[in-house]
């Protein structure tokens, strides 16, 4: 642990990571009465409705060249160069276990050219992560929606006080808590297993947070908007992670605030109001606050704000005063006309089945045009592809999924924490 001022850093060994580390969950397969006949002997497998698809079906062919031998030399002397850009193809997740494979495999991983080649391959794809605390340590499952299988990754270089979830962007993570009688923020990155601790903002006091990563040149910001408590007297604080320090901004002017969540989208930050009826708007490139007359649906029991991609903006929420009359309903926000129109409705059948009380409370989040419903009390999570206009279950989350904190996660090597 090295400590300059008010920041601290804590960067691992050049530790092996095992099995034991980080554990895949495989979904269970089930067989399908089906003769094979291709001169190939192909094995068909068929899998019930899991992840994205409702039905993949998965080919596994015998290898035709059985003679050919892994020539263990062969493999041992090949160029860093070209080992460099296979691994930066390797799913994230399994790079774990192939840092267990020898010392040069776990060093290269650290090395820049291999942080460069990372960089330039596309994303591995949007995830889900789940974070909890047991009465020893931290804990964080992912779940990869390409690959449709949970993984465990460690989490306990947490320090106890990191306790809520802020969000995450760009494969940075966010924390926040109390140490004593000091707000915190903490900045992560889960596959590298570094963190530092932000420097201390102006007012010391519990604040609306939210993160973003600039994906060019992977700088990040947090920005603080009002005290949880209600207190609207505190100016909007932003930290920048190339300046290494906060700035103060304008005050949020005296709001009701119906809602703690916030949405980032197209450098704006929107808070959904009560009095006066609609959002307030905070503009990055002005450093100002906006109120946007976009009056809610009526009936509106409970609304989360959702950030799409293309600068779209989405309210989630259930409609209905009688439990036998609720519908969840998805709105896209009009910004010429400031009004929320009307884009689908959840599925009855999914509808009952997530969440089966009338009162119970559900957490609703997006990133890219993907929508996530998880119930408290159920251990479920519903995915909605605004594009596709598909829904689906996530598989095996009751475990992952219940008494969790939970939000999108893009799996990456090369965000740094600084």
């Amino acid at each position: 642990m090295e400590r300059v001022g008010e920041v601290s850093v804590q960067s691992p060994k050049a530790a092996t990571f095992g099995e034991e580390d980080i554990m895949k969950y495989p979904i269970p397969l089930t067989r399908t009465a089906h003769r094979n006949t291709s001169p190939s002997r192909q094995k068909v497998i068929k899998t019930k409705p899991r992840g994205f698809d409702e039905e993949t079906v998965t080919t596994f062919c015998k290898v035709i060249h059985s003679d050919v031998q892994m020539e263990d030399g062969v493999w041992a002397q090949l160029p860093d160069d070209l080992l460099t850009e296979v691994l930066a193809r390797v799913p994230p997740f399994l790079i774990f276990r192939l840092r267990s494979v020898c010392r040069r495999w776990n060093s290269i991983l650290h090395d820049s050219g291999f942080l460069k080649s990372h960089s330039g391959v596309p994303s591995h794809g949007p995830c889900l992560l789940t974070s909890w605390k047991n009465s020893q340590s931290h804990q964080c499952s992912v779940f990869s929606l390409p690959l449709k299988t949970w993984y465990k990754i460690p989490f306990s270089f947490l320090p106890d006080w990191a306790f809520w979830l802020v969000g995450s962007s760009g494969g940075l993570v966010c924390f926040s808590g109390f140490d004593g009688l000091t707000f915190k923020t903490l900045i992560c990155n889960p596959l590298s297993q570094t963190w530092r601790v932000l420097p201390r903002m102006h007012y010391n006091q519990q604040r609306q947070l939210i993160m973003v990563v600039n994906k060019t040149d992977r700088s990040f910001k947090v920005i603080a908007a009002s005290e949880v408590y209600g207190d609207k007297t505190l100016p909007t604080e932003i930290y920048d992670s190339k300046l290494n320090r906060w700035s103060l901004h304008q005050i949020m002017p005296a709001v009701n605030l119906c809602s703690s969540k916030m949405a980032f989208c197209d450098s704006r930050l929107y808070l959904e109001t009560l009095s006066p009826l609609g959002l307030m708007m905070y503009r990055m490139d002005k450093g100002q606050w906006e109120h946007i007359p976009a009056k809610f649906p009526r009936s509106l029991l409970d609304g989360y704000l959702v950030a799409g991609a293309h600068k779209r903006l989405f309210l989630v929420g259930r409609i209905g005063l009688y439990s036998t009359l609720q519908s969840m309903r998805i709105w896209e926000l009009d910004h010429a006309k400031t009004v929320w129109a009307e884009i689908t409705r959840m599925p009855p059948k999914y509808f009952r089945a997530l969440l089966r009380l009338s009162a119970e409370r559900f957490e609703c989040f997006g990133q890219d045009n993907l929508i996530c419903f998880t119930s408290w009390n159920q251990g479920k999570g519903l995915l909605y592809d605004v594009d596709k206009k598909t829904w689906s279950w996530i598989a095996g989350c009751a475990l992952q999924l219940c008494n969790s904190q939970v939000c999108f996660y893009e799996p990456r090597f090369d965000t740094s924490i600084w």
